[in-house]
């Protein structure tokens, strides 16, 4: 069964269908309707799902649509309390994270969609969501130009809590809209995040340190970013359709020089480019232009190897999954194909009990909330102490204060 698989690009539209290509051939192999999908609205659910992200054209109100791969209308129409654009599922199909307008995180109960709870994770609408390798955190952007960070437990479990505990991280850094965050290998601590933001910048930020490591200019507002499977590389994509190479790590000094050189690849698509997704372990790059186009390109050359299609006028998300060609069909991967599904050398120095332990309590949540919920906030809340004096200590000890500004002490959240 491994071998028999394709890779589908799948791309939504405010306009239009949602539309899969197969990646070798280009050929439509799947398409949904009935959706006006906004940017970043779109995800993998579990190994069947797919979800998008719909404002309503006569009522301008907002929900989500679920589909399966059999049917090209969609079986449920998930209510939320507001618009909403941003979506990021774990990969177990059980919770569906939205953000909305307000600067609230809603958490679905899948497959019922049932509201879990809603959390004010940000002051402006959430224009970003993702979810990190382990699972263990939940990373959103927004247009106020910050990026939370929350242990994924927390918009789950619920148990009530005060909202700075609730948050492991803010990073405050952007001066215009987050439109992307891209969170490296590592689980807890160990990753490192990449954000764009419409500022014409890309940040790199340490999650171990609570900081800001690095920013990146380009000559134009910046619509997403990602890392390569090894973190040594980065592409990012913007506004004046160029793709942008840079170097993440400098093994001498005068690498270090040459890390700071951006590259742009030499083919521009003819309009803002709104994502770009790894696809065939690693080789090729799958980038989508507002304007319709969707290119395949060689890493190693820098080139376009394939155009997928033009069916959109306009392509507001795409993302990338494997689809086994058996009776059932269903998909394997999530968001972002790294590498080869292999793991990255970052990725296997990391503490393996601390991983191996956050996933058995959180298949345990899900299995059996109401069971294991007091022993699970325990464990969660020595897990998320321990990071946040880590982040305290990289941040040389600064004042819970003046680690969340302008925040009601007092306020409590359904968590």
């Amino acid at each position: 069964m491994a071998s028999n698989f394709q890779e589908v690009v799948l791309t939504s539209s405010p306009d239009g269908p949602i539309t899969g290509y197969d990646s070798l051939s280009g050929v439509i192999s799947s398409e949904f309707t009935g959706s006006r999908s906004p940017r970043n609205g779109l995800c993998l659910v579990g190994k069947k799902l797919v979800a998008v992200s719909h404002v309503s054209a006569e009522t301008g109100l907002g929900s989500v649509h679920l589909y399966n791969w059999y049917c090209k209308t969609p079986f449920h129409n998930l209510a939320v309390p507001e618009p909403v654009a941003p979506l990021a599922a774990t990969r177990d199909g059980l919770y569906l994270f939205v953000g909305g307008l307000s600067g609230q995180i809603h958490t679905l109960s899948l497959p019922s969609g049932d509201l879990v709870q809603s959390f004010p994770a940000h002051r402006k609408a959430v224009s970003c969501l993702e979810i990190n390798d382990d699972e263990s955190l939940v990373l959103s952007g927004s247009d106020d130009g910050t990026i939370t960070v929350i242990p994924l437990y927390n918009l789950i479990s619920s148990s009530k809590r005060r909202k700075r505990d609730t948050i492991l991280c803010r990073f405050v850094g952007h001066q215009g809209s987050v439109t992307s965050i891209y969170c490296g290998f590592g689980g807890g601590n160990y990753c490192t995040i990449m954000s764009s933001s419409l500022d014409s910048t890309c940040k790199i930020w340490s999650l171990m340190r609570g900081t800001h490591i690095r920013s990146i200019k380009f000559p134009c507002p910046m619509l997403s970013v990602l890392m390569d499977s090894t973190e040594s590389e980065f592409y990012a994509s913007g506004l004046d359709g160029v793709i942008y190479k840079g170097a993440l790590k400098a093994l001498s000094r005068q690498a270090v020089q040459e890390a700071s050189k951006i590259v742009p690849l030499k083919q521009k698509h003819y309009g803002p480019i709104v994502s770009i997704q790894m696809l065939s372990g690693g080789q090729n790059l799958a980038t989508a232009s507002e304007d319709g186009n969707v290119w395949v390109w060689d890493i190693q050359t820098g080139e376009v190897v394939r155009i997928l299609g033009h069916e959109m006028k306009i392509i507001s998300s795409l993302v990338v999954a494997k689809v086994y060609n058996d009776p059932e069909s269903h998909i394997v991967t999530t968001k972002n194909t790294r590498g080869g599904g292999g793991f990255s050398t970052k990725e296997l120095q990391r503490p393996i009990g601390e991983v191996v332990e956050l996933k058995k309590r959180l298949k345990v949540a899900v299995q059996d909330r109401a069971r294991s919920v007091t022993n699970l906030e325990s464990a969660f809340g020595i897990y998320e102490n321990l990071l946040k004096l880590v982040v305290k200590q990289g941040k040389g000890g600064m004042s819970d204060s003046e680690d969340d500004e302008n925040e009601d002490e007092d306020e409590t959240e359904d968590v």
